[in-house]
């Protein structure tokens, strides 16, 4: 080591930890095999239907002003948001390329370079773009880390644990439990008898778990001789709440996705459904489709506009028809009081008709 070492400036290191290859999708699969048993309840049918509608409502979305935003795309996005709260894809030449992960560097709150990986069939690529070179959805940003988002089931957390305690519950129940069994009494024989009794009663599912005998000698005296009337183990599931407590959980992880509860009901009738319908679309769809048109509008540089509620056909159609029916009516009226239609007009427009 010279003199002269000790102005040069040491050559630095620089260590990344990058989720690629087939050890991370081994750890993907691992983690979506066991996300249930977080409390995240992603395996459950009730969390699949809704995210299932909402992949369904992304998939017929009318998009104008882009060809990358195809329905395969859409309804990659769409998944991704219910599951993760955000959806991350890599513009390329002419297609989206959904990221299995990434990380990000930010500046004033806003992401400005992102280090992405792409899944691919022989194991994954890592790449470093910047922030316009990506397509970045947020639902249920937290001030805190508004570059993150956060699922529906992460925000009901507690709601979405409790279902998943009470399914896994009810199938350990179902699997385990002694339904059906009974304990039967009868008189004292001989074994061979009592093992040939004992095989009469067939089927794993209500089998006799046990054979008590009768004739039993206690306190210097026998017992007395009882009929044969069978004592039943099997528990008692009614007296827990389990079934409310399940519907509960369910009804309240549906609105957690923005699915009114009563379109899983069994006594659920059309009118009802068409409402359920326009509130997803509308108040729960049709935003994320704006925040959506709004990334894309600034990352693709031409003017994108995504409508959820026209092709799902989540509008009051009976509405406008009581509304177009007033509105003939009015003119009619108008018509014979021998009022102007411009009037008429003025008068529709304050009231805000159109």
């Amino acid at each position: 080591m010279g003199v002269l070492d000790w102005f040069r400036r040491s050559p630095v290191v620089e260590k990344r930890s990058a989720m690629s290859g087939f050890t991370a999708e081994l750890m993907a699969a691992r983690e979506s095999y066991i996300s249930g048993r977080r409390g995240i309840a992603e395996l459950t049918a009730t969390a699949q239907s809704c995210v299932s509608l909402w992949e369904g409502a992304f998939s017929l979305a009318d998009v104008s002003g882009t060809d990358l935003l195809d329905r395969r795309s859409m309804a990659l996005l769409a998944r991704s948001a219910a599951l993760r709260g955000e959806a991350v894809f890599k513009i390329a030449d002419g297609y989206l390329v959904p990221c299995s992960d990434w990380d990000l560097r930010t500046k004033g709150g806003k992401p400005v370079a992102y280090r992405v990986s792409v899944s691919e069939a022989g194991g994954g690529t890592t790449e470093t773009l910047l922030a316009g070179e990506v397509l970045h959805l947020r639902i249920g940003a937290d001030p805190v880390a508004p570059w993150l988002g956060t699922a529906p089931l992460r925000r009901a957390s507690l709601t979405a644990g409790l279902l998943n305690a009470l399914e896994t519950a009810l199938s350990e129940v179902y699997e385990n439990a002694p339904l059906g069994s009974q304990i039967v009494p009868y008189p004292e024989g001989a074994e061979t008898d009592m093992n040939t009794l004992g095989r009469s009663f067939r089927g794993q599912r209500g089998r006799v778990l046990l054979r008590e005998s009768v004739n039993v000698s206690a306190a210097g005296g026998p017992a007395p001789a009882v009929d044969w009337k069978p004592a039943d183990v099997t528990p008692d599931i009614e007296r827990s709440m389990s079934v409310e407590s399940l519907a509960a959980a369910r009804d309240a992880i549906s609105g957690a996705f923005g699915v009114l509860p009563g379109l899983f009901n069994a006594s659920t009738t059309g009118p009802l459904v068409r409402e359920a319908q326009r509130h997803l679309a509308q108040w729960t769809l049709q935003p994320i489709a704006a925040l959506l048109a709004e990334e894309a509008t600034e990352k693709l540089g031409s003017k994108i506009d995504i409508d959820c509620i026209g092709p799902t056909q989540a509008f009051d159609a009976g509405g406008s028809a009581r509304a177009l029916a007033t509105i003939v009516q009015a003119y009619a009226q108008a018509k014979e009081a021998g009022l102007a239609p411009s009037v008429v007009d003025a008068a529709l427009a304050k009231l805000d008709w159109k």
